[in-house]
């Protein structure tokens, strides 16, 4: 399962900090497809409460755009899990599948993002991808597991990277989105490095900051050149059954099809 029929793919997802309504609203008018409101990273320690308090009153109503939560820690749950403008819980440090069934109550049926943050949960990261049905995506939370592994070059994180996708489609989940690049005024290497994680596997980013929102979203739209080829496929899974003949002599199956029909929605996006 890649996205629900019907449902737009989205590529851009951007973080903004619990504790300044202000950014938060700044966010939801910014054009990316989800907003992230962050309890945990990005708000200083005695801000939490306050974080809470001001992101369940944007969350009484419902918002323009879908927003996620990532919470500090389970106990906010109960404060969150009720209101009609949460979409979904973003779950860091989760190591293990119990941690997601611990919170599979709390959550009330939200939908739920478990961010894997240390060598532990990439190793048990199928397990996570698969520990319940409330769980609809992982992702690397990559600042603190290349602490944990001792990183110094960003090719240290290909393996892990690699297996979360890997985790990802095992568990009929969508493809991961990329973890945020930090320099926000790197544009440059932003989209090197979109288009990098994009050739392993991921669908989509999070972002720190607005600006970095195109970038992100043009390196993840498809090409002419792959456009047309999907649509090569798509027109002859339309006039034969089991295995397609190519006009060029090449023969695909369901798998390319069902990728070839995923390039046309992001196309489709892009139009």
């Amino acid at each position: 399962m890649i996205e629900p029929p019907g449902q737009p793919v989205a590529l851009t997802w951007l973080y903004a900090p619990g504790d300044r309504p202000a950014v938060v609203q700044k966010a939801l008018a910014s054009g990316a497809d989800v907003v992230i409101v962050d309890l945990e990273d990005a708000v200083a320690p005695d801000r939490r409460a306050y974080a809470l308090a001001a992101t369940a009153e944007l969350l009484a109503d419902p918002q323009p755009v879908p927003v996620h939560v990532r919470i500090h820690a389970p106990r906010d749950i109960p404060s969150l899990a009720p209101l009609p403008g949460l979409v979904a819980l973003r779950v860091p440090k989760v190591t293990h599948a119990t941690d997601i069934h611990r919170l599979v109550e709390l959550a009330e049926g939200l939908p739920l993002y478990p961010l894997l943050e240390n060598a532990l949960a990439v190793e048990h990261a199928y397990a996570i991808a698969a520990a319940h049905p409330t769980v609809r995506g992982i992702a690397l939370g990559e600042a603190d597991l290349r602490a944990d592994l001792g990183v110094r070059e960003d090719s240290g994180l290909d393996w892990p990277r690699s297996r979360v996708v890997v985790a990802a489609r095992a568990a009929a989940l969508p493809p991961p989105i990329q973890s945020v690049h930090p320099d926000v005024r790197d544009l440059a290497s932003l989209a090197a490095s979109c288009a990098r994680g994009r050739a392993m596997g991921f669908l989509g980013r999070a972002a720190i900051h607005p600006r970095q929102l195109p970038v992100i979203e043009q390196a993840y739209l498809p090409t002419p050149d792959e456009i047309a080829a999907a649509e090569e496929v798509v027109k002859a899974s339309e006039t034969q059954e089991g295995a397609l003949a190519l006009p060029d002599g090449r023969f695909v199956d369901a798998a390319v099809v069902t990728g070839a029909r995923r390039v046309l929605a992001l196309a489709a996006r892009g139009s």
